[in-house]
């Protein structure tokens, strides 16, 4: 084991596979970290329960987590409570901004039962992350990864991803 670095110092400075920008910890996947004796358990919730990058996601904890000299390793997912964008964390979203990603706004409150299925695009106004202006459009409700769109400013006429409220 690395001196002065705890497990949970590991596995938070794992870095998104799909968004290297940010790391596991900023994305707020991480759920929990508990280590006994040199075994670390690590629980994780993907930002939806079809991503494609989870077994990324597990095998560069275990990875990270046994080159720091950890073992034995698992890392376990849950998907309840699932996921939300508010649980990206406020140095997250200043790194995707600062990436050109417009982060996302709060989530719209979820209540008890299924989750309604919405048609209609979000009215949320979301700002430029290079000039900082409103006036922003749609160009695709679905970008390079699940939960970012593609939009463009009308100020500066720079396009840019916006990463979806969930």
């Amino acid at each position: 084991m690395l001196p002065g670095l705890g497990a949970r110092d590991v596995v938070a400075a794992v870095v998104d596979p799909e968004m290297p920008m940010l790391t596991l910890d900023d994305l707020g996947v991480i759920r929990s970290v508990t280590e006994d004796g040199g075994r670390v358990a690590v629980t994780i919730t993907p930002t939806y329960s079809g991503c494609p990058a989870i077994e990324e996601m597990r095998a560069d904890i275990a990875g990270a987590l046994t080159a720091a000299g950890y073992g034995p390793v698992e890392v376990t997912t849950v998907l309840s409570p699932a996921w939300s964008t508010d649980w990206i964390s406020e140095a997250g979203r200043r790194k995707l901004a600062d990436a050109g990603v417009a982060p996302p706004g709060a989530a719209a409150a979820a209540g008890p039962g299924p989750v309604p299925l919405v048609l209609d695009p979000p009215s949320s106004v979301v700002r430029c992350p290079q000039c900082g202006s409103p006036a922003t459009e749609a160009l695709s409700r679905f970008g390079p990864t699940a939960c970012t769109a593609l939009r463009r400013c009308t100020a500066c006429r720079e396009p840019f991803e916006h990463m979806k409220e969930l």
